[in-house]
């Protein structure tokens, strides 16, 4: 058994029961309670959805920057991102056109737009920042991104020469793009595009058929999206000379990626990738003997941009082991393995039902940390 261990604790957080700064608080508790000379750091993490602003903040200080901006159904309502210091920012797509923020019943990708999403671009971009991180996870919208760029300064036009407002229902109407009002100070601006999505932006693994039922899209609605999607590509091509089918991931978040990639020179990046960057990851596995991850559960979806897989990756690359404290496991966690991660562990009994391990998360999670750092006593690393 090593002497004295250097432990890192980055775990996602088990959505609906823990953060990530709750899985740190109980990691180094547990660390202490069997190792008292532990050297135990943590880093709050996330994978570019839900939760990246605050993990981001969190890990490298910064300020949490309120906005007013319009919703997907354009209401005005107050919005967040982080600005990490005078030059970056991280802004979450879904705090500003995210599918939450539509009541169910109100759900339908003719009516919505990614405008507010432009709106924070806009508000940071006005004080100064200039490298801008955008995770477009979780969208309420199926609008090609004409939204998000009406409100930096693009005019999309009908066969009339009338202004369109940029939701899903003016893609079948746009016939023309005047970029001369395009706010200048996005070219200035660094723009990362963070998605784990391949999806083009038409087709049956296009925006609107891979992702607007979930919108709301009836099959007529996605039948009428669909086919105003095709005739903006077209437009794409033939103003920018750019076919948008041929971008991997242009189809995320309705289209979105196709416009900040196109329009504002995003570059697409993996959403854990982009955060373990921010965060300065690589610099803070110096000296470390042993990192430990996690996530509510694993299963093969983790092998895809998730948290588990990008600590795995970074770490197993400087050969550092990696142990993944999950809630459960599910089919193909197993392919973890190939990721750097070193053995996998659960903090749930497995007969217990979900209700009850939700209810009882923060004990077993830390009855799991304490079982996980005995084995380490009793066995090494």
């Amino acid at each position: 058994m090593k002497d004295r261990y250097h432990f890192l604790f980055a775990s996602d957080s088990f959505k609906g029961t823990l953060t990530c700064q709750d899985t740190i608080r109980m990691l180094t508790q547990a660390a202490k309670q069997v190792f008292s000379d532990a050297v135990c750091e943590g880093v709050p993490v996330a994978d570019g959805g839900e939760g990246t602003v605050d993990a981001v903040l969190a890990a490298e200080g910064g300020e949490r920057v309120e906005v007013r901006i319009h919703d997907p159904l354009m209401k005005e309502r107050d919005a967040f991102y982080g600005m990490i210091d005078d030059e970056r920012a991280v802004i979450e797509m879904s705090a500003a056109s995210g599918l939450p923020l539509v009541p169910s019943e109100q759900r339908n990708p003719l009516l919505t737009t990614s405008y507010g999403t432009g709106e924070m671009i806009r508000d940071a971009l006005d004080r100064g920042i200039r490298d801008i991180s955008v995770a477009i996870g979780g969208s309420a919208t199926n609008d090609g991104g004409m939204g998000c760029l009406s409100a930096l300064g693009v005019r999309f036009l009908d066969r009339n020469g009338n202004p369109l407002e940029g939701r899903g229902e003016d893609l079948e109407k746009v016939c023309s793009i005047d970029l001369k009002g395009l706010d200048p100070r996005v070219m200035e601006a660094g723009i990362t595009v963070m998605c784990d999505v391949t999806n083009p932006l038409t087709g049956p693994t296009g925006a609107t058929m891979t992702y607007g039922k979930q919108k709301g899209g009836t099959p007529e609605i996605l039948e009428r999206l669909e086919a105003g999607m095709c005739n903006y590509r077209n437009v794409l091509l033939r103003e920018t000379g750019v076919d948008a089918d041929r971008m991997p991931g242009s189809g995320a978040a309705g289209g979105l990626g196709a416009a900040l990639a196109i329009f504002l020179g995003g570059k697409m990046r993996s959403g854990i990738e982009t955060v373990l960057d921010l965060v300065h990851f690589q610099e803070r596995l110096s000296g470390v003997d042993l990192v430990i991850t996690g996530e509510g559960r694993a299963d093969r979806q983790s092998c895809y941009g998730k948290v588990m897989q990008g600590i795995g990756q970074q770490a197993g690359a400087l050969h550092i082991p990696v142990i993944g404290l999950c809630g459960s496991l599910g089919e193909g966690y197993e392919e973890l393995y190939d990721h750097g991660i070193t053995k996998i562990m659960t903090t749930t009994p497995a007969q217990i039902a979900l209700e009850e391990a939700m209810s009882r998360a923060e004990e077993l999670y830390f009855e799991g940390a304490v079982r996980m750092f005995e084995m380490i006593r009793a066995r090494g690393i």
